[in-house]
């Protein structure tokens, strides 16, 4: 069975995130979806609410499962869970830059875990979940860009914590 790990914080998973997931649904028999600690980002969602909606938005995909993990490496994580591969988005050369550091380190770490990175569709390359945080907060409109359940739970999050 081919597993693969798609680690992030995912606050909030965006179109770009629902469609790497989906790409790599058809590439391995199963998908992980890890929801993990970004130490430097501020959440506006828990870990349980991410987990949760992230479920919701991927119920059509019979071989993705979504986990949280908030106290390990992702390579720890890859290997408990018997996984071979982690994908990794990337949008622009700054993100191929910081996720091939990344890459690295994770070989380092674990010689058995290989890194596959897939591109960005043209229409989400400019797509990041801080940039739509920072419109939100603004008042902005990005629903395009979120699958309509993330968008309801952050109108939701943004009349209860005024966001």
């Amino acid at each position: 069975m081919k597993k693969a790990l798609f680690p992030g914080s995912f606050d909030p998973l965006t179109n770009g995130h629902l469609d790497m997931i989906e790409r790599a649904a058809k590439m391995f028999d199963e998908v992980i979806v890890g929801v993990f600690v970004n130490t430097s980002k501020k959440n506006l969602f828990t870990a349980d609410e991410k987990v949760e909606l992230i479920t919701q938005s991927v119920q059509h995909l019979s071989n993705v499962k979504v986990i949280h993990q908030e106290n390990q490496l992702t390579v720890e994580t890859a290997k408990e869970l018997n996984v071979k591969a982690i994908i990794r988005g990337i949008r622009s050369v700054k993100d191929f830059e910081y996720e091939r550091d990344i890459a690295q380190m994770n070989h380092h770490l674990n010689q058995e875990v290989e890194t596959i990175f897939l591109l960005a569709k043209a229409e989400y390359s400019h797509v990041s979940s801080s940039l739509l945080k920072e419109v939100l907060y603004f008042g902005g409109d990005v629903s395009v860009y979120l699958p309509p359940i993330i968008n309801e739970a952050l109108a939701r999050k943004s009349e209860t914590d005024g966001f």
